[in-house]
C-alpha cells in the first residue's frame, strides 16, 4: 500500500525563495504527498506569494505572530495526515531531489527515522563558513556523547519520521532548539535511525541565512536539558 508523505515547510520572510522551493517540492511525483506550509508571521511578501499561486495544492497555516521554527513544525505535525513526516526548510539550502534517498529507508521499513547529512556522501555542497562547520561538528559531537548516537549532522534541516514516532513525543522547543530536542528524545526510544548524505547549497547572511552564534548556545542548553534532565 502506498504511503502518504506529509512535507512540513516552516517559513519566515522567504519571499525570494518560497515560489522556487514550492515548485521543486510539487515536482516530486514519485510518491503521494501533502504539503503543509506554516507561515511564521512573515513581514515580507511570503504569505501573499503562497496564497496567490499555491493554495489549491497546499495547506497553509498562518501563525498570528513569529514563534520560531520549532513551533511551526509542531503545528504542521498536528495537522499532518501522512504515514511519514518530512521537514523541508523554506529556503533553497536543501534540494527536494533528495527526497527519494531520505524516504527510502522508511518506506522499505528499514528505518523509523532518517537524518540527512551535509557531511556524508558525494552530493554537491556549497563551500561557505569554516567556523559554522566547526560549530556544527562540536554540537553534533556533544549531542552524540549524551545520546550515544554516531550522527554526523545533528543540526541538519532534513529529517524524516514515521508518523507514529512523533505521535509519542511531546515537543517543547519553539525555535532552533527543535533539532537537539528531537534528537535527544528519539535517542531514548528503541528506534532504527539512519543517516544519508544529501546535497547542500548553504547561503550567506546577505542571502537570508537566519541562524546565528546565539542559537549555538541555545543548542548546548537544549542538549543538556533534554538528555540529562528530561
Amino acid at each position: 500500500m502506498a504511503k502518504l508523505i506529509s512535507i512540513i515547510i516552516p517559513v519566515y520572510n522567504e519571499e525570494n525563495t518560497i515560489k522556487i522551493i514550492l515548485n521543486k517540492v510539487l515536482k516530486q511525483n514519485n510518491f503521494d504527498k501533502e504539503i503543509i506550509v506554516i507561515n511564521d508571521s512573515s513581514t515580507d511578501n511570503t504569505k501573499s506569494l503562497i496564497e496567490e499561486f499555491f493554495l489549491s495544492k497546499i495547506k497553509l497555516i498562518n501563525n498570528e505572530k513569529n514563534y520560531g521554527k520549532g513551533f511551526s513544525v509542531k503545528r504542521g505535525i498536528e495537522v499532518a495526515s501522512g504515514d511519514i513526516i518530512l521537514i523541508q526548510d523554506g529556503d533553497l539550502e536543501y534540494d527536494p531531489s533528495d527526497y527519494e534517498k531520505i524516504l527510502k529507508p522508511i518506506i522499505e521499513n528499514r528505518a523509523d527515522v532518517v537524518f540527512g547529512s551535509r557531511f556524508l556522501g558525494s552530493g554537491e555542497k556549497r563551500v561557505l563558513f569554516f567556523w559554522h562547520r566547526i560549530g556544527n561538528y562540536l554540537l553534533t559531537l556533544f549531542s552524540n556523547a549524551l545520546t550515544n548516537l554516531n550522527l554526523t549532522d545533528m543540526e541538519v534541516g532534513y529529517k524524516a519520521f514515521k508518523k507514529e514516532v512523533l505521535a509519542n513525543i511531546v515537543l517543547e522547543e519553539n525555535r532552533f532548539g527543535f533539532e537537539p530536542e528531537i534528537t535527544a528524545k528519539i535517542a531514548k526510544k528503541k528506534l532504527k535511525i539512519f543517516e544519508v548524505g544529501i546535497k547542500y547549497y548553504g547561503r550567506t547572511y546577505e542571502e537570508g541565512k537566519k541562524i546565528s552564534w546565539k542559537d549555538g548556545f541555545a543548542a548546548i542548553y537544549c542538549i543538556l536539558k533534554y538528555n540529562l534532565f528530561k
